[in-house]
């Protein structure tokens, strides 16, 4: 299995044989880092990272010079340092990332309408029907990095195969720049030898519980019986990678996908523990998660908020909205709400709103009254001023202050939906 610094890449000769290899998963290489890189060329070749500067702030992206340092996603910008001193740390720019998202989008859709975004930098593709047009499977995904290269300037990893799960476990293999074929044929003999780990669902607790019984790699798991699996996992668990092991994914690439969540958490520089900050914070995560519903056309149905103290302890609440919505100020209220019935015991060190059961706006029709027509008002024009302005061009009066998260990390930015 290809690693997260590019060491293991495994790639297919011209030629290799792709019968069968229809679907294309597609993910687009240390992207935020990539984008940096792009738009400062002086970067090129240096361990980059991208994310929180001080204090607590976190890893969003690293090009693979700091990959190789050992430098991961999420990992606390302080560790990434002791790990590659020399790294060149950069604040992460999102509304970048999401024009530059849009332009590969774009791209994937001229070659197939059947594109299944995951998220702001990776997405499936069904090019089954593409062969009279564009060639077989292979052919498709040379022409398709080709162009990702020669119009964005970026490099992308692509995996082909009959499933979307053997697509997604093929392009990781190929990272960075790699193109990985999976024929149909070759299906189990590709999956045999590996980790129990790379299946898709298999978190840490079920890994060691399987290895636990010496089921350690993928043709173990043929080779155990199906009630034994359901035993160690659980029913629903069991069946399922009883049915991957097989190269046996029923699932189809979705056109009209939705992320399941939407949402923006932060890590403060100190613990708070003064309720009045802790409440501006959320109005201001808010509005933002709020304003990226906003910016994808969709709707929330669901808030929750996510809290973790001093000593690490997290716990999360959510509540069912009224009418799904994208207004900043009711998503505020909702959170607010939850984290005044929440028992506080310690200063705060990290905080979170996310929205989730999201709809494409209006989906509900219109209705006779809107208690939020005011604050729509308000938020359009937020919109507008950012648009025009850039981000940070205007925020409500009761959100005075510099921001005092280190680490702000969107949550699944959205993806823009195509009109056609």
């Amino acid at each position: 299995m290809g690693r997260g610094d590019g060491s293991g890449r495994r790639v297919s000769p011209d030629g290799a044989d792709d019968t069968g290899a229809g679907i294309l998963h597609v993910d687009m290489d240390a992207f935020y880092a990539a984008v940096e890189v792009l738009d400062d060329p002086s970067l090129r070749g240096k361990p980059v990272v991208v994310g929180g500067v001080e204090g607590r702030g976190v890893v969003s992206s690293a090009t693979y010079e700091a990959r190789r340092f050992g430098v991961r996603s999420v990992m606390p910008m302080a560790h990434a340092l002791r790990l590659c001193p020399a790294a060149v740390v950069v604040p992460p720019h999102f509304p970048r990332y999401l024009e530059v998202s849009g332009q590969v989008m774009d791209l994937f859709h001229e070659i197939t309408p059947l594109v299944e975004p995951l998220s702001i930098d990776e997405a499936f593709l069904d090019v089954r029907g593409a062969r009279r047009l564009w060639g077989s499977p292979g052919t498709v995904a040379r022409m398709l990095r080709a162009r990702v290269l020669a119009q964005t300037g970026l490099t992308c990893s692509v995996g082909a195969a009959a499933t979307k799960h053997v697509a997604k476990i093929a392009s990781t293999m190929s990272k960075p720049d790699g193109l990985l074929i999976v024929a149909e044929a070759d299906t189990e003999d590709f999956l045999a030898p590996l980790s129990v780990r790379t299946l898709w669902g298999v978190g840490p607790k079920s890994a060691d519980a399987l290895e636990s019984r010496g089921i350690r790699t993928v043709q173990d798991i043929r080779d155990t019986p199906r009630p034994l699996l359901e035993r160690t996992l659980g029913a629903a668990m069991g069946d399922r990678i009883w049915h991957l092991a097989r190269g046996l994914d029923a699932r189809e690439v979705e056109t009209d996908r939705l992320e399941k969540s939407v949402g923006h958490e932060e890590t403060f520089q100190t613990d708070i523990a003064d309720d009045q900050i802790l409440r501006v914070e959320l109005r201001r995560l808010a509005d933002r998660v709020g304003a990226r519903l906003r910016q994808a056309d969709w709707e929330a149905a669901t808030v929750s908020i996510k809290v973790r103290f001093a000593d690490f302890t997290t716990v999360t609440r959510a509540q069912t909205l009224p009418e799904p919505t994208a207004v900043g100020q009711r998503i505020g209220a909702a959170a607010l709400e939850l984290f005044d019935q929440l028992e506080r015991p310690q200063p705060i060190r990290l905080i979170g709103v996310r929205t989730e059961k999201l709809r494409p706006s209006g989906a509900a029709g219109i209705a006779l009254w809107d208690d939020d027509a005011e604050w729509r008002q308000v938020e359009g024009a937020l919109d507008d001023a950012a648009a025009r302005l850039g981000a940070g061009a205007g925020t409500r009066a009761a959100l005075p202050g510099a921001r005092r998260d280190v680490g702000g990390v969107p949550h699944h930015p959205p993806v823009r939906r195509r009109n056609d």
